[in-house]
């Protein structure tokens, strides 16, 4: 059906195919960058601002394997009024039975609905309610992923659910509600999914499917582990046969074709549990990238004719600098070192520090992990969900993960902690080069407060200008924690639309441009991180000097258009063909 114009974009001014958002965040004067890095970066606002959800995994106390793994959060504005809501994934059963009797809601993942607002000064004010009844989402699988993207075209974002268990993809009404089309639109998976993610990889405009699995994992087949102190424990992946994954292409009829083995997704076993998608190798087409649990990572390069090849070992992303394949969970693309091209950063498990492969911009990439300053602080936790942002508008990505162990703590168990496996967030202050440095003791006490955290989703939740994070947190409350520094600089905000009412076209790439300054590139895209789904618009922060930028963007079918002159500060709704072509090849 037809895409209404959403009502946040209606006052807005329409100027050669440009759509003006002022921010609600915007400031009259930036500080020196001191300033801007002083008090806590982050506040746990997810009590007060009404998105109260208390995570449970559904344990009795026999360890099975998938109550260590999920918790996937989402930004989305499924409701196309300008700001974002969040939808949080739930597993409160066990993995081989229904949830108990009066708990059925207890048990499903929720949607919350964000009705942002003025508040006391004209500063945002968040307000979210919880409108799952209402949404018709009843999500009855022992939940892991979730996955946004719209995949009919219509304008209004729909959602992809990945399970223990068969998958449930949920279609978008545009009037509030959503509708279970599983069944007739071919795309579950009645395995063990962990992430997935909507990808044109055919570049043909409309949005197709991968979904990754993890390990052929059945209760009855479970083997007993111990912990290093010889308690029962939760198994590793290596105890069980990895699956294959699941690439599922757009019939544009409201259906989807599995290709995983016609397009080579088969060729390759892994226990996936991250996975983004970029131009890796700068041809025009998008890439996958999948992390692999204590398996060698696969990089999947698109061959442009419907197939794909794993390169990862040529790549050099395969295994870490010393060649050894590390307990991979989460992932995130970006430009980390400012060069131009789309750098991959992975979590991994406690003793084995995060990974930074720089991309060469041919394919190619270094493990530069020690060269980044990363290896040694996050060399003692098990990292998860993690993103690329720009926290403090400097015009730099920094990095953020979310942690939290697989095997238990013995000082936590000593303590009598319920679930001895929490462990605190890091932060990562991109000092330039590709050279990081660690700044989570200014993060803020909610950004450090030990949780057992895996799911991790970036978004601007109150259209101030900088990047917030919603984080799923096992067996417990999730956090919404909001950027109290980055809009205290300027920025630039982009949504990227396949027209006036279409929908965002994840997978294009923007380069922008300022007077003295050097290029930045940004990626649109919404899947990566660890079972999460992230905000679609693009962020980049200016630093301290306002003014008009210039941007060019690369759409997902590889043309390129620019606009000039755009004001700092505030959202632009930039739609394929109202640009202008670029000067230059």
């Amino acid at each position: 059906m037809p895409a209404a114009v959403p009502s946040a974009l209606r006052p807005g001014l329409l100027l050669s195919g440009l759509l003006v958002l002022a921010g609600p965040g915007c400031r009259s004067r930036a500080p020196e960058a001191g300033e801007a890095r002083g008090g806590p970066v982050f506040e746990d606002v997810a009590q007060t601002s009404g998105l109260r959800f208390d995570h449970r995994n559904g344990r009795q106390g026999d360890h099975l394997f998938p109550e260590i793994t999920g918790a996937g959060v989402a930004f989305l504005d499924y409701d196309n009024d300008g700001d974002l809501d969040a939808y949080l994934v739930q597993a409160a059963r066990r993995i081989d039975g229904p949830p108990p009797p009066g708990q059925e809601r207890a048990a499903m993942g929720r949607l919350f609905r964000n009705d942002l607002g003025p508040g006391p000064g004209g500063a945002p004010r968040l307000r979210f309610t919880d409108v799952t009844e209402a949404s018709g989402i009843r999500a009855t699988g022992y939940g892991q992923g979730v996955a946004v993207g719209d995949y009919d075209n219509d304008g209004w974002p729909d959602v992809y659910l990945t399970n223990y268990g068969p998958n449930q993809l949920w279609r978008n009404r545009g009037d509030g509600t959503f509708e279970d089309v599983t069944a007739g639109a071919g795309c579950d998976d009645a395995r063990w999914s962990t992430s997935a993610l909507f990808v044109d990889y055919d570049r043909d405009g409309w949005l197709d499917l991968f979904v990754a699995a993890y390990v052929d994992y059945r209760p009855g087949t479970r083997k007993p582990c111990l912990s290093a102190a010889g308690a029962p424990d939760y198994c590793g992946p290596e105890n069980y046969a990895p699956e294959t994954h699941r690439l599922f292409h757009n019939r544009r009829d409201g259906t989807f074709e599995d290709v995983s083995g016609r397009s080579g997704i088969l060729a390759e076993a892994g226990s996936g549990l991250g996975v983004v998608a970029a131009d890796f190798d700068r041809d025009g087409w998008p890439d996958l990238y999948v992390a692999n649990d204590q398996m060698r990572n696969v990089l999947w390069m698109n061959q442009r004719d419907g197939t794909f090849r794993d390169n990862g070992l040529l790549s050099g992303t395969a295994f870490d600098a010393g060649g050894e394949a590390l307990g991979s969970m989460g992932v995130a693309a970006g430009d980390g070192d400012e060069d131009g091209d789309p750098d991959v950063l992975v979590t991994n498990l406690d003793t084995e520090s995060v990974t930074f492969y720089a991309n060469a911009g041919n394919g190619l990439f270094e493990d530069r992990t020690a060269a980044s300053g990363l290896a040694g602080p996050s060399k003692p936790m098990s990292g998860w969900g993690t993103a690329f942002l720009d926290y403090d508008s400097d015009g730099l990505l920094d990095l953020a993960t979310v942690n939290g162990l697989v095997l238990r703590d013995a000082g936590q168990v000593a303590a009598g902690v319920p679930f001895p496996y929490a462990q605190p967030k890091q932060l990562f202050r991109n000092r330039g080069g590709g050279r990081f440095e660690e700044t989570s003791a200014q993060a803020g006490p909610a950004f450090l407060a030990a949780q057992n955290s895996r799911g991790l989703a970036l978004g601007d939740v109150d259209n101030d200008g900088d990047g917030d994070l919603l984080v799923g947190n096992i067996e417990g409350k999730a956090q919404l924690l909001l950027n109290r520094v980055g809009s205290r600089r300027h920025w630039l905000g982009l949504r990227l639309l396949s027209g006036p009412n279409g929908r965002d076209l994840l997978g294009s790439e923007v380069t922008l441009r300022r007077a003295g300054q050097p290029p930045r590139m940004r990626l649109a895209h919404a899947g990566a991180s660890c079972f999460s789904s992230h905000d679609p618009r693009v962020l980049v922060g200016l630093g301290a000097v306002a003014g008009p930028s210039s941007v060019e963007v690369r759409w997902p079918d590889g043309r390129r258009e620019t606009w000039n002159g755009l004001a700092s500060d505030t959202y632009h709704v930039l739609a394929q063909g109202r640009g202008t072509a670029p000067s230059r090849p």
